[in-house]
């Protein structure tokens, strides 16, 4: 299937932030979070306040002002930004660790540690039908990034520049989740009568999953290189350095996976033996794989 574009502002996915990541960003416990849940009459903000112990309530009201700072902010960004994504749905099989997307071959790493006595040791592929049955999946790839001039906004103000940096990972994050619920509800539509909450999607109570490069699950961030054959990014401004990282910063990238049993794992620390078999199915040297997974070895 070919790829799509998507255009969304800022109010359009605001409301998918998971406000969590957000505070933890500027050092709050995830209680903290809870402020965005609560209406903004003021009655209702002192009522939250007074629900922490008295020792927090200076932290809380330091939150408290955080959060209508950051939604005034939201505000004034809404009419001169947007947020992009691109979304590609691949035929697709596993074919031992790797996956055939398309005519696209994307090498995976498995587990060596497992989390339960015993195994099993997942790999990402293990969630797709494997080519020797001879039945076509599907696999979704994305990114999704804001407007790079967001990066540069208030040079000289270095509170305002962080807290646009700060929305600005949360906005391309919330894009990813608003993207990946029209997927499984239109797009591909495996999920067309889903109707979860806000919270229901942070809790990923949906069907599926969206690893996303660079986490646990799809440690490797090289692998944005094969993403970008497959979405040409520069399409939405989204650019890759030499190590594979992406600009602007505020950008999400990875896969989309529908099993019913799918989860997230992490791959956890990986064997030389390991590393010497992925490079040769990337195509790299050994020690230039190297350089991508030194934090697994």
């Amino acid at each position: 299937m070919r790829k799509q574009l998507f255009t969304y502002a800022i109010h359009e996915v605001a409301g998918y932030i998971n406000w969590i990541y957000f505070f933890h960003a500027w050092g709050f416990p995830p209680r903290f979070a809870s402020i965005a849940d609560v209406h903004g009459c003021d009655s209702c903000r002192a009522l939250w306040l007074a629900s922490f112990p008295e020792e927090e309530r200076l932290q809380a009201s330091e939150a408290m002002q955080l959060f209508k700072e950051a939604s005034r902010m939201l505000a004034h960004l809404d009419g001169d930004f947007r947020t992009k994504a691109l979304c590609r749905l691949c035929e697709a099989n596993s074919d031992g660790d790797d996956l055939l997307l398309d005519g696209f071959r994307l090498p995976l790493l498995r587990q060596q540690m497992s989390v339960n006595f015993g195994g099993p040791f997942l790999c990402l592929s293990d969630f797709v039908r494997p080519f020797s049955l001879g039945v076509k999946d599907c696999v979704g790839v994305f990114a999704t990034t804001v407007d790079g001039r967001m990066e540069t906004l208030f040079p000289d103000d270095s509170y305002r520049r962080l807290l646009v940096q700060t929305l600005a990972d949360r906005l391309a994050e919330a894009t990813a989740e608003v993207l990946h619920e029209y997927v499984r509800r239109s797009m591909w539509g495996y999920a067309p009568d889903e109707r979860l909450t806000v919270a229901q999607l942070h809790r990923e109570e949906f069907q599926g999953i969206r690893p996303a490069v660079g986490y646990p699950s799809l440690p490797d961030q090289s692998v944005n290189f094969l993403l970008d054959e497959m979405l040409q990014m520069t399409d939405i401004g989204l650019h890759l350095t030499e190590n594979g990282a992406m600009l602007p910063h505020a950008s999400v990238s990875g896969l989309m996976m529908a099993h019913p049993e799918a989860h997230y794992f992490s791959v956890g620390k990986i064997s030389n033996e390991q590393l010497t078999d992925y490079a040769a199915r990337r195509g790299f040297s050994e020690a230039d794989m190297g350089k991508f997974l030194r934090h697994l070895l």
